[in-house]
């Protein structure tokens, strides 16, 4: 038999554990400091590919020509987008911002694109600038604004026959988003993955982001299979997409760089009626916890319909995940300010010093947490141990309920009397706030 695989948060606690000099890691530029205090936003795909209902793919995998795909701009009125109810719903879940699809790989822009591109929305019914409505609304909110731009592109034949035009035709595309939209949060590129091989002029094309947008986070999916990877000093952010982050180890990194992972609601990320495989409101406030846990962000997703509107699930979903963040303190809750910090117990549970207290997170309280394996994964109430808790805090609180929260010292940490929920209630993640 195997040896058992190491618990999440050891790995987490050993990547980043106590005795590391600070030294070894070199300091975060403000840019990266302020993205990973966001902790989490929200991803919109948003498209051609929403009038069709058949997820953000629809046109390679249900093989539509270029010229008949295209044909779906004469449909597309999208009259209830709204960037500013965008930016509502993100501060209703606790997200600090969002990250739109300016250009996905169908090739079709929801920005105007200068005459650089004939498939564009100035070109549609809509016959507005999608993404000044999106800055727009995000600032009025207090949301940071980010755009994703794809760098695969099934429509512009250039991608296929002239590789070098078609970098010269990213690079100008790209600069259009980065010198019209004011100043962004991040430029989230995708789609290298797609020619791993290939001279994709990377110095170049991050020149041009840098040239217009140099406080902007530039983050380049690496894709399924690569999590992680940092390809390019000039990446501020690694990805995750659709998997468990990793803590970075960034001992002897010349450069600190964050993390984030991406999710989506069921098992696409556009608009997609018939996909009904939707995950819990539960399971997103898991991620979100495990991905500040690994020291990464959580973006998770959400596509309008084919009028521009927002889902009546994924509402209801961000919904829930602000209230779990409202419990725990809404802009205090220590998945903002938490970093890891050398606390791990078993399993998922870890902690976080902040200042002069400490959080512990406490998965798997419920008895039956997960009912599809019949409770395999639940432990339930009763002592937990949590290794690295400094010594010295003589009280501690249930976050959810403010009740108190029994503890005793161990020589490597504290032991955490766990009990159950009151009646009633259920926060998924229960956690703990240690005083001095």
């Amino acid at each position: 038999m195997a040896a058992a695989a190491t618990p999440w948060a050891a790995r987490v606690w050993s990547a980043q554990g106590v005795s590391m000099s600070s030294q070894d890691i070199p300091s975060p530029l403000p840019r990266v400091q302020q993205f990973e205090s966001m902790a989490f936003g929200i991803f919109v795909h948003f498209g051609l590919y929403s009038l069709l209902k058949k997820g953000e793919w629809a046109m390679h995998l249900h093989n539509i020509p270029r010229d008949e795909y295209m044909k779906l701009m004469d449909e597309w009125a999208v009259p209830d987008f709204d960037g500013r109810a965008l930016a509502r719903l993100a501060k209703e879940a606790g997200a600090k911002y969002i990250t739109l699809t300016s250009r996905h790989h169908d090739g079709f822009s929801l920005y105007d694109s200068r005459g650089l591109c004939q498939w564009d929305v100035t070109k549609t019914p809509a016959g507005r600038d999608i993404i000044k409505d999106f800055t727009d609304g995000c600032r009025a909110e207090g949301i940071i604004p980010c755009l994703y731009h794809t760098t695969l592109d099934w429509s512009e034949p250039r991608f296929n026959n002239d590789w070098k035009g078609y970098q010269q035709y990213l690079r100008d595309s790209v600069e259009i988003i980065c010198s019209n939209y004011g100043e962004l949060g991040a430029v989230w590129l995708d789609g290298n993955w797609s020619k791993r091989d290939a001279d994709w002029e990377l110095d170049a094309l991050y020149s041009v982001i840098r040239k217009h947008q140099p406080e902007t986070m530039i983050i380049n999916n690496t894709g399924i299979g690569e999590e992680g990877k940092l390809v390019h000093n000039e990446i501020d952010a690694v990805t995750f997409e659709r998997g468990r982050p990793e803590p970075i180890k960034r001992e002897g990194m010349t450069k600190y760089v964050a993390g984030e992972m991406c999710h989506t609601s069921n098992f696409h990320w556009g608009n997609a009626d018939r996909d009904l495989n939707m995950i819990s409101p539960a399971l997103v406030i898991e991620e979100l916890v495990r991905s500040r846990g690994a020291g990464a962000n959580l973006l998770m997703n959400l596509g309008p319909t084919r009028t521009g509107g927002i889902p009546e699930y994924e509402r209801a979903m961000f919904h829930v995940v602000g209230q779990w963040i409202e419990y725990h303190g809404g802009d205090k809750c220590p998945i903002y300010a938490g970093r890891p910090s050398g606390i791990h117990g078993t399993d998922d549970d870890f902690g976080f010093v902040i200042g002069d207290e400490a959080y512990l997170f406490v998965f798997d309280v419920t008895a039956t947490a997960d009912p599809r394996v019949s409770g395999t994964n639940a432990r339930g109430t009763g002592p937990r141990l949590y290794k690295g808790v400094p010594a010295g805090f003589k009280s501690a609180t249930w976050m959810d309920d403010g009740s108190e929260a029994k503890f005793t010292p161990a020589d490597d940490g504290v032991v955490l009397d766990v009990k159950g929920y009151p009646y009633g209630m259920n926060s998924v993640v229960r956690v703990v706030r240690m005083t001095r």
